[in-house]
């Protein structure tokens, strides 16, 4: 199968101000036919702003619409895997704008109990809603090392939990970068998967010949 290009709205989930670096999604773009994942000649990182949000219900998958800023991009993608998207970005106003980084847990520091996500699901402001990480499964090999409910009232309102377009949303617990948002739960929208910072840190590292650091 042969796409000539690809696009949609997902969410960054981290950039690393040190090296430039940032990934994306917690899992990879695949084809819609085939499900494998896209090899790609290149490909772009564009801001977005959300216009509209197609709720979630319980078997059918909710999502983001919006439009993209056909501009400038933000910076490129360097790899696509099945632990996200990553890249470089290029530094001026974007980045300035992000703020201080964060620490990053390990695996193993993460636990059940109360979290947050960071979420942009009105225009292009991001804000922090409360999760419950309901599970670490052990062994998870598809991006879907915790299973996360989002509690925020709010965002529920919103979204109905957690829909298309939130893949990539970071998830903080106790002030530390721990996972993103990788999956919905078709059947409960209010749930879903999230995959382990680590393990993007370790696959960023890995695609790009650098050693990964905690």
């Amino acid at each position: 199968w042969i796409r000539d290009s690809m696009a949609g709205i997902g969410t960054m989930t981290y950039y690393d101000p040190e090296d430039g670096s940032f990934g994306a999604l917690g899992h990879g773009i695949t084809d819609s036919d085939t499900g494998i994942l896209m090899p790609f000649a290149s490909g772009s990182l564009l801001p977005s702003a959300v216009k509209a949000v197609k709720k979630g219900a319980s078997g059918e998958a909710g999502e983001l619409r919006g439009d993209f800023d056909l501009t400038g991009d933000l910076g490129d993608l360097s790899a696509n895997t099945s632990s996200g998207i990553f890249g470089t970005l290029d530094p001026g106003e974007f980045t300035e704008r992000l703020g201080d980084a964060i620490p990053v847990a390990s695996a193993g520091e993460v636990h059940t109990g109360p979290a947050a996500i960071l979420a942009n699901v009105e225009g292009d402001a991001v804000r922090e809603y409360d999760i419950e990480i309901l599970q670490i499964v052990e062994d998870a090999a598809d991006s879907r090392d915790l299973v996360i409910a989002v509690t925020d009232p709010e965002l529920l309102s919103i979204t109905g939990g957690i829909v298309q377009g939130m893949s990539g949303s970071p998830i903080l617990q106790n002030g530390r970068l721990v996972g993103a948002v990788t999956h919905v739960l078709v059947n409960d929208p209010t749930r879903g998967y999230g995959i382990f910072a680590q393990t993007m840190l370790e696959q960023a590292h890995s695609v790009s010949g650098t050693d990964a650091a905690a």
